[in-house]
């Protein structure tokens, strides 16, 4: 029975030897296999690092905010009587814009007039019975006191006509009508918006470490999304004296011309203000060749070993950044060569293929417009 059992033992060690024996052998010669196997070649693309001329310079975000805009209303109740504009179209200052149904108040006007005309002569023949010493000074002053009455009564009235007129306060473009002909009108009943277009204000923030290098009459850039491939231009007209505590940031205003009332009241834009004087050619990168690590930033140089291209990773000192581009410190040297796409397949002394298909190049753009899909 022993002798049984330990022909038994042996037989399952064997057997069991045997199977890691050869596990060992196949995961050596495996390993061997792929330690050997050539690394693939990895498609990239690349670009030249140069000089460029660069002045430092702030982007932020801004609203475009009309200088004048109100809600057009009436200050008297009547019915509509007339409306004399159209939708969305140019007014100017002073401009007849809606009127109210005045026939009851000029009536009035005219009794008023009559009265204030009787009250005239009245006081005139008083003037003269107080000359020839016929009434006392007393009776002479109640007269014109009646007569002065009379006149501020024509004169209220007329003021209470002219509150059923309705004129443009200041030039600009009228929107959408609220109000109906023959509509009973309430005072401050919503008429319609006027809204003054040239020029227009934009209203931005920066935070407040730049407050030192802004200053009135200071150049603004401007770009929208209705018309990305322009450029406006401006100028800094307001700084606001105090800095907001929850943000730490400034608000800024500045003024453009806007002839052709291409920019409007409510239109998002993208800001951008020059910082100092000089134009320092520096070193440019485009942003898609950086690896931006915890432990510092890295590139792929591209070197030529054998008739093959291979990549060495180099540490790089960055600056400020500016659409697709960001200034190289330190790292590179003018015509060194660096992989812009790709980066997460290789390796140091990857070997490399560019590729020559340009739409799949990165962006290379210090202004690059975002145009709305």
């Amino acid at each position: 029975m022993i002798k049984r059992l330990i022909i038994m033992l042996v037989a399952c060690g064997l057997l069991f030897g045997g199977i890691f024996a050869y596990k060992a052998v196949g995961n050596h010669f495996m390993n061997q296999f792929f330690d050997n196997m050539p690394a693939p070649t990895v498609t990239v693309t690349a670009t030249t690092v140069s000089t460029h001329p660069w002045r430092e310079q702030q982007t932020t975000i801004g609203s475009f905010a009309a200088i004048n805009e109100t809600q057009l209303t009436t200050e008297a109740s009547g019915i509509v009587n007339d409306i004399m504009f159209d939708n969305a179209t140019s007014v100017k200052k002073g401009q007849l814009l809606l009127t109210l149904d005045a026939s009851v108040d000029e009536a009035e006007l005219r009794r008023l007039e009559s009265v204030a005309e009787l009250a005239q002569l009245e006081l005139r023949r008083y003037q003269r019975l107080f000359r020839d010493k016929n009434i006392s000074e007393s009776e002479l002053k109640r007269k014109e006191s009646e007569a002065k009455q009379a006149i501020a009564a024509v004169d209220s009235q007329k003021a209470r006509i002219e509150q059923k007129s309705l004129t443009a306060p200041f030039d600009g473009i009228i929107g959408i009508r609220e109000v109906s002909l023959g509509q009973l009108m309430s005072p401050g009943t919503a008429v319609a918006t006027l809204t003054s277009v040239t020029p227009i204000h934009l209203n931005f923030t920066l935070p407040e470490q730049q407050l030192s290098t802004l200053k009135n009459g200071q150049t603004v850039s401007a770009t929208i999304s209705a018309q990305p491939d322009e450029v406006f231009a401006g100028t800094v007209t307001a700084i606001s004296p105090v800095v907001t505590p929850s943000s730490r940031s400034v608000d800024i205003q500045a003024t453009f011309d806007n002839p052709d009332a291409v920019l409007r009241s409510g239109m998002f834009a993208r800001v951008s203000l020059d910082q100092g004087e000089e134009t320092q050619n520096v070193l440019l990168a485009p942003q898609s060749a950086i690896q931006f690590n915890p432990y510092g930033n890295a590139v792929f140089v591209i070197q030529e070993q054998d008739d093959a291209l291979t990549v060495q990773q180099r540490f790089v000192q960055t600056g400020a950044r500016r659409g697709d581009m960001i200034v190289i410190k330190d790292g590179l040297q003018p015509g060194d060569r660096i992989v812009t796409s790709g980066l997460l397949k290789l390796r140091n002394g990857s070997n490399i293929k560019i590729s020559d298909n340009e739409r799949v190049q990165p962006s290379e753009d210090l202004d690059p417009n975002v145009v709305n899909q």
